[in-house]
């Protein structure tokens, strides 16, 4: 056995096996491929990924970065031993948390850490995010996965990395809300990427469900696939909105934290918003969550999205506007609330 054979062999006794890595990898490299932009300069597998804007269709190109994780909603994954959709979950949350600045995606970087590598989990994975990307026109530039079983176990971690551009001038900072302002919400498919600590508290604890139970109220869906239902992406929306003439004047991405904390993040000084939700379609997940947990209003609609994905902020005369936008593009839409006077604060009627 050659030096090189021996070092490969202890490396993969240690618990690291650098060739399955590669392996595994090779099967989804022409899905990735799939996702290549022109401003690519090189292919997948550089040290560090090259990606030359087109500086000729801008004026004032402001560039726009966000790093997320998808949580304990990988245990769900884990607990189903179904990890096709959870790629699709960082992509689209991350794309999210920037078009709400009406950045337009343009490549994204994934981190997988995980305790011993394998089959399917890992093409399944890349395979998501691949698919993810190429939907919304999102160039996958680079990605690590580390191997580290002291590290993890039997666990992962999935990071996403998503960077984009916007004209300044079309920048959506929230500057522009005043009282008078119409909330329109986007619904959700679930619980997206947030609340999972607390969902899986109440429903396995408390409430003693299997993820394969199907009550009910879930209309056909387990509870683990309920759970499982993939982070929607809203930026085909906003980008339809951004070529229009309507004045898109704020927009929140409802995560963790969900009304109470994300919309004050959006909202300038000197304006507060009262929302009601009860036109709003809640998905038959946060119900049973919600109930089987004894959940106060508040603490619901802080934790979890409760159906509102995202929120935009328009003035009334392009509210109709918006609306159809919104539904044109695929997604639930409904009237939600309206901008007060106030000091940054959000009610929920």
């Amino acid at each position: 056995m050659s030096k090189k054979e021996s070092r490969s062999e202890l490396y993969k006794e240690a618990g690291v096996d650098i060739d399955l890595a590669q392996s595994l990898l090779k099967k989804v490299k022409q899905k990735i491929g799939e996702t290549r932009r022109p401003e690519m300069l090189a292919p997948i597998g550089g040290f560090g990924g090259l990606f030359q804007l087109d500086l000729s269709k801008y004026d004032k190109p402001i560039i726009v970065s966000s790093i997320d994780g998808v949580g304990t909603k990988l245990m769900i994954a884990a607990m189903m031993n179904k990890y096709d959709s959870i790629g699709f979950d960082i992509v689209n949350h991350c794309i999210d948390d920037i078009a709400v600045q009406g950045a337009e995606p343009l490549y994204f970087l994934d981190y997988i850490g995980i305790g011993k590598l394998r089959s399917p989990l890992y093409e399944d994975i890349l395979s998501g995010i691949a698919d993810a990307c190429k939907e919304q026109n999102c160039a996958i530039l680079g990605g690590e996965t580390a191997e580290m079983p002291g590290m993890y176990g039997d666990d992962l971690d999935l990071v996403g990395v998503i960077n984009g551009v916007v004209e300044k001038d079309k920048l959506i900072t929230g500057e522009k809300i005043k009282p008078g302002h119409i909330a329109i919400s986007l619904g959700s498919s679930g619980l997206h990427t947030n609340g999972y600590s607390l969902a899986r508290k109440v429903l396995f604890e408390k409430c003693n469900y299997d993820v394969n139970d199907k009550p009910e109220s879930l209309q056909g869906d387990s509870i683990g696939e309920a759970l499982l239902k993939p982070h929607i992406c809203y930026w085909q929306a906003i980008k339809t909105a951004l070529s229009s003439d309507i004045s898109l004047d704020g927009i929140a991405h409802i995560t963790g934290g969900g009304l109470y904390d994300n919309v004050p993040r959006v909202l300038p000084e000197g304006v507060s918003v009262e929302f009601d939700c009860s036109s709003v379609k809640v998905p038959p997940i946060f119900p049973l969550i919600v109930e089987g947990g004894n959940i106060d209003k508040e603490e619901a609609y802080r934790v979890f999205n409760m159906g509102l994905g995202m929120v935009w902020f328009v003035s009334e005369n392009d509210k109709n506007k918006a609306l159809d936008i919104i539904k044109e593009a695929g997604f639930d839409a409904q009237i939600c609330g309206k901008v007060i006077a106030g000091d940054k604060e959000v009610f929920v009627a």
